[in-house]
């Protein structure tokens, strides 16, 4: 699967092959991608979306094809497509019976979307739908080059447990890698105040936590030392 770096609310796409072990990731993407762009309110509905549209392509034209997930804001609502290249299979909404097996794809995306549709193009189909957002726009200017970096440094940092052994490598001089602290720091500001949020405030939440974890693990350290060394039989 190649992900393409997310900016601010900006479109952005992925292709995959539609296979249902690819579903989940697709779900989590989703969630990673919408949490940057401050709307986690729709997160359960677009995950919805994501999965009927997704296997109706495994369904109905067949689990491998080679496919295309794009995202982006049309106005307040949220826009979400899957292309695929079969023009023949055409998605349909079908009056399905409680207790049917199969079938409900198309109205549960009816039932919480605004609306949906089918495009046709040359060697290619586009399921797309929309919800609505509601969202307002958000304070500060998005061309900010710090705004954009804060991005996709949010991006990386929230599909990374952690650093590789190469990335923590003292490779750096200390001026030098407080200079880059410095960079993304600031860069990070940028995109707080963008949101409209207080970066003297999370400034303040930050040092407050950072001092706590300090504190934490001094007293694990102490309490280690205080440990009895076991005796050897």
């Amino acid at each position: 699967m190649i992900q393409k770096p997310c900016a601010s609310r900006q479109p952005w796409d992925l292709t995959f092959t539609a296979d249902p072990e690819e579903v989940a990731a697709l779900r989590h993407l989703m969630s990673l991608h919408l949490g940057l762009w401050g709307l986690r309110e729709v997160v359960d509905e677009a995950q919805l979306c994501v999965s009927e549209l997704v296997s109706n392509v495994i369904t109905h034209v067949g689990p491998g094809t080679p496919a295309t997930l794009a995202v982006s804001m049309s106005g307040t609502h949220l826009r979400i497509e899957v292309h695929d290249p079969d023009t023949r299979a055409l998605p349909t909404l079908m009056d399905v019976d409680a207790d049917a097996e199969g079938g409900r794809g198309m109205a549960l995306v009816d039932a919480v979307a605004d609306r949906w549709g089918v495009q046709l193009h040359d060697g290619r189909k586009v399921t797309w739908c929309e919800l609505n957002t509601g969202a307002m726009p958000r304070i500060g200017r998005f061309d900010d080059p710090g705004v954009s970096r804060a991005e996709t440094l949010l991006d990386v940092y929230a599909t990374t447990k952690s650093p590789p052994a190469s990335a923590v490598d003292n490779r750096m001089s200390t001026a030098l890698a407080e200079e880059t602290v410095i960079g993304v720091i600031t860069d990070f500001l940028h995109w707080l105040r963008a949101h409209g949020k207080d970066p003297d405030q999370v400034l303040d939440h930050a040092q407050t936590r950072f001092e706590s974890q300090i504190q934490a693990n001094e007293e694990t350290r102490c309490a280690a030392r205080k440990r009895p060394a076991k005796r050897r039989s």
